[in-house]
């Protein structure tokens, strides 16, 4: 079977917490991308990730020549049913949003899965979360308003990504973070016409119940699998392709993702590696059994470092 290589340095992953200990190991489930192995040098730590090559969901969403309420339907129950299983581990992911959902393969019924755990933390009996975290536009209320927050707030990121999957744009939007902030701290948004016309009341209505301001009474993805647009028949098999494509195109195409993971945060999360940080050589070379060319070149800067497989290699 084939993998991803993420390579990141050991001097990168000793300064920020580590919220997540063992997790990686310990996520299994089949929308979930895995970390099936690490190997570390002296300077370097490489993450063998589970390679997924089906593409991202905006780029699949626009080749399909046929998207319906139902397709969204199912890709939303398959979150549902992953983050449902992160949040009875007592992980809360924190970080959802259609960037981290990759498609397993080419084949046309491919599952989705969940990447990229680098903002991840493990609930702890009687500790609360206060860190503001997340991607703005996709985090809740109550994580911007810097108040205690939970697993609710995954729950409200799922909102966010079903209200995109049906029309094409998200709907909390300003130039200016302030005026986008203040939207969603009062969860401002419309179901607009044209838009949303020809789309069924029971969908709006899962939307509302995740997009709720107060987390207390906001869905859990027990309650949101139950809702009759996942579980029942209400999802439309009408074509909402042309109008949902033509959106996505003008509002995401300017951010075009990067697949690979957050691979120093992740591995920050681990307590159990001990890192060497002394003046080793840079570009210690990779553990024999794996090509060179699966080896992904580091990019950016910063402590946040993402990398992807550079081109023509």
């Amino acid at each position: 079977s084939f993998c991803s290589i993420n390579q990141i340095k050991s001097t990168d992953l000793n300064h920020e917490p580590q919220h997540l200990p063992h997790v990686p190991e310990m996520i299994k489930h089949p929308n979930i991308v895995s970390l099936e192995d690490i190997f570390e040098s002296k300077s370097h730590l490489y993450l063998i990730m589970q390679l997924v090559s089906g593409g991202e969901l905006f780029d699949r969403i626009i080749e399909k020549g046929f998207y319906t309420e139902k397709d969204a339907s199912k890709l939303i129950q398959q979150i549902l049913d992953a983050v449902k299983y992160l949040h009875d581990m007592g992980i809360v992911h924190r970080d959802l949003k259609p960037e981290n959902l990759l498609y397993y393969s080419m084949d046309e019924d491919s599952k989705i899965m969940i990447s990229d755990f680098g903002l991840s933390k493990i609930e702890g009996s009687g500790s609360v979360m206060s860190t503001a975290c997340g991607t703005p536009g996709y985090v809740a209320p109550e994580v911007l308003a810097q108040k205690p927050y939970s697993k609710a707030v995954d729950c409200w990121s799922i909102g966010v990504i079903s209200y995109i999957l049906l029309c094409g744009y998200p709907p909390f939007y300003d130039e200016n973070d302030a005026k986008l902030f203040e939207q969603i701290l009062k969860a401002e948004y419309e179901f607009d016409s044209p838009y949303w016309d020809d789309i069924s009341d029971s969908a709006k209505d899962f939307i509302v119940h995740l997009m709720e301001k107060d987390s207390n009474t906001r869905y859990t993805c027990d309650q949101a699998l139950l809702h009759p647009w996942i579980a029942g028949d209400t999802a439309l098999d009408k074509n909402i392709h042309e109008s949902v494509s033509a959106q996505i195109k003008k509002n995401f195409a300017k951010s075009k993702w990067k697949q690979a993971f957050n691979a120093t945060a992740v591995i920050r999360h681990m307590r159990r590696l001990q890192l060497s940080t002394g003046g080793e050589a840079p570009n210690p070379s990779l553990p024999g059994e794996y090509p060179p060319h699966l080896l992904m070149a580091e990019e950016g800067a910063g402590s946040s470092r993402r990398v992807s497989v550079p081109p023509n290699r």
